[in-house]
């Protein structure tokens, strides 16, 4: 049995409100839910699209659910809007988002071709929102590319950063082969073939001014600085989950106490072992 599952049941078992959110997340799977509020109107769930991409839905309840919708939050880059009815119950909320991923995977595919083939330099830490990426393209000039969520493999709206001489040169090449752009490209090599210019490839080793990220399980960059943090006071994320289709970052303190609080995590020596709080792949951290 879940931890959540089992702090839920005394409540369940005191009004109709309660009783219904458990049945709810009883039918979408404990497995699936991730964080859940102590008066049960709080709720994050986790959601896999197709192509392995793990996505985290969030949901704010009150007590006149379900006559109410709830209030979704998303990292998405285009409206997500909910359908709602007096009738309507979470999974059917989890079920329309999975419908719009379906939507966006031909934009995050285009998103991932240019990660993972142009030296992209912001932003630095990309999110499934983000539509623009700002691109080196050499002689210190930069093409700031815009991609439309509904139609990523259409010319994108651009502008150029850099030395003012390079960028009238750059300008006047794209308006000038514009006709060049042909959907069923790549979009990478439609780039190249309007821009008529080596690009700098994607470098092999992550930069060593790169943002720390944030962690999936405080939210923040770095730890508070504070004494009885010890040697973790004002650290960054330093653990990554291996599942490339997540590579969620952890505090190490943090993803100690979230294992903790799961029944199913298991201990050899001063190693925890257990699942990522997202793709539920495993991951371990050391207790000391």
């Amino acid at each position: 049995m879940y931890t959540d599952q089992k702090k839920c049941q005394p409540l369940a078992a005191s009004s109709s409100f309660y009783r219904k959110i458990y049945s709810e997340v009883e039918e979408i799977g404990w497995g699936n839910l991730v964080r859940l509020g102590e008066d049960l109107t709080s709720l994050s769930f986790r959601i896999i699209d197709r192509k392995g991409r793990t996505h985290m839905v969030g949901i704010k309840l009150d007590k006149a659910y379900p006559k109410s919708p709830p209030s979704v939050s998303v990292d998405v880059p285009s409206i997500f809007n909910l359908q709602w009815s007096p009738h309507s119950k979470l999974s059917g909320v989890l079920d329309q988002f999975g419908q719009h991923l379906d939507k966006l995977q031909p934009f995050w595919s285009t998103m991932d071709e240019i990660d993972s083939s142009l030296r992209v330099c912001a932003p630095k830490q990309t999110r499934f929102a983000s539509s623009q990426r700002q691109i080196d393209i050499g002689n210190g000039c930069y093409i700031v590319l815009c991609i439309d969520p509904d139609d990523p493999k259409a010319l994108p709206e651009c502008r150029f950063i850099g030395p003012h001489s390079e960028v009238n040169v750059l300008v006047t090449t794209w308006r000038r082969n514009c006709w060049r752009w042909i959907r069923d490209k790549s979009f990478v090599e439609n780039v190249k073939s309007l821009l008529k210019i080596h690009l700098p490839e994607h470098p092999n080793e992550p930069k060593s001014d790169q943002l720390c990220e944030e962690c999936g399980i405080c939210y923040a960059q770095n730890l508070p600085i504070d004494t009885e943090l010890g040697v973790d006071s004002g650290c960054g994320t330093d653990i990554t989950c291996k599942n490339n289709n997540c590579r969620k970052a952890f505090h190490r303190i943090c993803l100690l106490d979230w294992l903790r609080s799961i029944t199913t995590t298991r201990q050899s020596f001063d190693v925890l072992y257990g699942n990522c709080p997202y793709c539920s792949d495993p991951v371990s951290v050391k207790t000391l």
